[in-house]
């Protein structure tokens, strides 16, 4: 019932069809990756996307983990003999975090409180007096409950005070009440620490700041929570008291007189004290969580464009990483990214040897036929690049200003090491710096992607969430382009669905011993590889001039039989069907719809 339960909700949630949902639950719960789902089963998700997918997964991971969460509460409550049937049944029909949290504060385990301490001393009955509401003489009844550890009247009524604060702290309603009041209508407030006001200069339009909370963008609420965090400035929300204590008034209070004053009182100290300093933690962390999601989208966005760009392709490269005192640093790559020379050139202050710099430049392009320049866009880099540019080469080069972030942390990674283990940083940071001209994806998957530099805020949002959305934009864009099984580097080959990093290794040995690939078919061969991982991976990967042309397409081999069919009805074979376009326009698709394959794989595969 859970788990139909779960798809209903995400359905309505994201507007789409139960069936859709149900599904897609089942495929990945079957280890499905997203990247398959989205190319090769759309009969079954009804089209849906890598983001539709991904929505799904993030909010069933949510619903089971509030599930997990919902029995531990009933297991602690009924251990505690306090479970009601009702109690129960309002905890496992709510789907509200802070709804089930609110249900379960009552019997949370915690340090003792006022309260707590009040009860002990037996003034709950009196508590319960002041409640009712009956116009009795209330310190008249406070002095029955006189003893050794109340010794006044005052004393008892300030106890049941603080009883019923606690009582009014855990309604439920008034708390669900306040939040959507702070939700609405709550107010950002940022104050520098005045000690530290000359430490702080950096945030100095966060000294006297305030803005709608709900308005206020994820940026900026990540800089004003990057400041708290420093204990550089305190980060409130603000709301109207005034009101707020009159609608919690509205609930508790039916008369006139001291028991309506003695409630008020322990109204005011219960939203000062309990109610308000909770809801304020709860809705500025919901406040992050929203803030965090929006930047690590931006990031996941950014890597993608980034990780996307178009590779120069197969071409020698001459790739500079620049700099001032210590020199350009100069490597020259063949047009698969091997190292061919390395060199050092100061064009630049202090030594401005600029004639030697061309000399150098000249006699390296001449000497290995080089037809592009990767020029680093750090220190130096414009400088560099006006040199370069008024060289007169023998034949015309293009230069490329290339985002080089990140490049220092590959150069001294265990990647770079087992690639160059003979080689300096310095050599290694060019090398990937040319190599990102070449092939883009191919050299940024060896990088943490947190290091490449897509975004703000990296280390201050949520560190899983920003990995698993980095991750998934690589692995979105590795399988969206596929890759050549023969030449693909164990680190990009870990990222296509399916694999990972010891099948990539497994696939990696295989290749060196074995040579290269002929047939998808022979994957199987590789130790360890199932016929699921098989299944997930077949279709990224790509075979040239191997036994089956289908081999070198998207096509998944599970659907060649289709496509074999095509080329007979056309009447040719298979090559001359893939390369004739004209073949392809005759086929009637509908002629190959089957209970298992319909138009959207079909549309696909032509």
């Amino acid at each position: 019932m859970e788990k139909t339960e779960f798809i209903r909700m995400i359905a309505n949630s994201l507007g789409l069809t139960t069936s859709s949902v149900k599904n897609t639950i089942q495929l990945l719960d079957e280890g499905s990756t997203i990247p398959f789902i989205s190319r090769y089963r759309k009969e079954a998700t009804g089209g849906l996307d890598e983001v539709n997918i991904a929505d799904i997964q993030k909010q069933y991971k949510k619903l089971n983990d509030l599930a997990s969460r919902k029995e531990s509460i009933l297991q602690s409550i009924e251990e505690q003999g306090k479970l009601t049937p009702e109690l129960k049944a309002k905890i496992l029909a709510s789907w509200d975090p802070n709804e089930v949290e609110d249900l379960y504060l009552p019997y949370k385990k915690r340090k003792k409180s006022k309260a707590d301490v009040a009860r002990e001393n037996g003034l709950e009955p009196l508590a319960k007096i002041i409640m009712s509401q009956r116009a009795t003489d209330i310190f008249g009844a406070a002095s029955r409950y006189l003893n050794e550890k109340i010794r006044s009247e005052d004393e008892a009524v300030s106890g049941a005070k603080d009883i019923i604060a606690e009582w009014v702290s855990e309604d439920q309603s008034i708390r669900e009440m306040l939040r959507n009041t702070v939700r609405k209508h709550g107010v950002l407030v940022s104050k520098v620490v005045p000690k530290k006001k000359d430490e702080a200069e950096k945030y100095k339009d966060y000294f006297e700041f305030s803005e709608v909370l709900n308005k206020c963008p994820s940026h900026r609420f990540l800089a004003i929570n990057r400041g708290s965090n420093e204990e550089l400035l305190r980060m409130s929300i603000s709301i109207d008291d005034d009101r707020a204590l009159q609608m919690i008034e509205n609930k508790f209070i039916r008369s006139h007189g001291i028991e309506a004053d003695l409630i008020s009182e322990s109204i005011e100290d219960s939203y000062k004290r309990l109610i308000f300093p909770s809801i304020e933690t709860q809705i500025l962390n919901e406040s992050k969580e929203k803030a965090d999601d929006e930047a690590i989208r931006v990031f996941g966005v950014n890597l993608s464009q980034l990780l996307m760009a178009a590779p120069l392709g197969q071409k020698e490269v001459l790739a500079i990483d620049p700099g001032f005192r210590t020199g350009c640093k100069v490597v020259c790559l063949d047009s698969n990214g091997g190292f061919l020379e390395y060199a050092t050139i100061f064009p630049h202050a202090p030594q401005n040897d600029v004639s030697e710099a061309t000399a150098i430049l000249k006699n390296l392009v001449y000497k290995y036929d080089i037809k592009a320049i990767a020029i680093g866009n750090g220190t130096a880099s414009r400088e560099t690049k006006s040199i370069v540019a008024g060289i007169r080469f023998d034949s015309k080069l293009e230069i490329y200003v290339v985002n080089e972030s990140g490049a220092s942390i590959y150069s001294a990674s265990d990647v770079a090491r087992e690639e160059f283990p003979d080689k300096d940083v310095t050599v290694r940071g060019s090398i990937s710096i040319g190599r990102r001209l070449l092939d883009p994806l191919a050299e940024l998957v060896k990088i943490d992607a947190k290091s490449i530099g897509v975004g703000q805020y990296q280390h201050d949002v949520h560190q899983n969430k920003l990995k698993e959305e980095l991750d998934n934009s690589v692995i979105s864009c590795v399988n969206r382009v596929g890759v050549n099984l023969n030449t693909a580097s164990k680190h990009l080959l870990t990222y296509i669905s399916g694999l990972g990093p010891a099948l990539a290794q497994n696939i990696v040995n295989y290749r060196t011993s074995n040579g290269d690939f002929t047939d998808i078919k022979h994957l199987k061969k590789v130790p360890r590889l199932g016929e699921k991982a098989f299944e997930q991976a077949a279709g990224f990967l790509r075979i040239r001039n191997g036994k089956n042309p289908l081999d070198n397409t998207g096509v998944h081999p599970e659907s060649y039989h289709i496509v074999e069919k095509m080329a007979s009805v056309a009447g040719t074979d298979i090559n001359s069907f893939l390369k004739t376009t004209e073949l392809k326009k005759k086929i009637n698709l509908q002629d190959f719809v089957t209970g298992t394959t319909g138009l959207p794989t079909l549309q696909d595969i032509i």
